[in-house]
């Protein structure tokens, strides 16, 4: 389930409206106890408004009096009609611009120490584009006399978790060669 949507300005709703103890409302809005009380006291929270967990089905009126008749009970959340929200994939990454005259040496690395890794595989663990990675293959990128082949994940261009799993996907082997062109680079 998800988390508590605006756990403050519902806290805030609670305190206004209802007998709950501070214990269960911070339970509830997965806040500290303390936090509630000042919210409560006026320290905390000036310009939140109050939102209704009632209104937006997180609550039923049926909970909140049962709990406030009973102190030891604590609140839970209503089954929520909305479908679970989805988490984004993580986009492409942000390379600084002094990396990324680094990215050819990269390529040439994994190209020469990989070369079963795909064009497309290297485009994403590196952030770069097919025809940068061809060029470099064929040797007949712009600049191929000053690109030296170095490790990317001393480039800071991809984590070691990542090149292997790229590697391991295009069907090579990862020994402790890796460790060693980690070392000599």
């Amino acid at each position: 389930m998800t988390s508590l949507l605006m756990p403050k300005a519902t806290a805030v709703w609670l305190i206004d409206n209802t007998t709950l103890t501070f214990e269960q409302i911070a339970e509830f809005c997965s806040l500290h106890v303390l936090e509630v009380q000042a919210i409560a006291d006026g320290d905390v929270g000036h310009g939140i408004l109050g939102f209704d967990p009632i209104m937006n089905g997180q609550l039923t009126q049926v909970e909140i009096d049962k709990c406030s008749n009973d102190p030891s009970l604590s609140l839970t959340r209503s089954n929520s009609s909305f479908p679970e929200t989805k988490s984004k994939d993580k986009g492409p990454k942000y390379i600084p611009l002094a990396r990324r005259g680094d990215k050819p040496d990269a390529i040439a690395w994994i190209v020469k120490n990989h070369p079963e890794v795909k064009n497309n595989q290297i485009s994403k663990l590196i952030g770069t584009t097919k025809d940068t990675i061809e060029k470099i293959r064929t040797r007949s990128h712009w600049n191929i006399s000053n690109i030296t082949a170095k490790h990317p994940v001393l480039l800071s261009l991809c984590s070691q978790d990542d090149l292997n799993e790229a590697i391991l996907k295009a069907g090579g082997s990862i020994e402790s060669q890796n460790d060693e062109n980690i070392s000599t680079q």
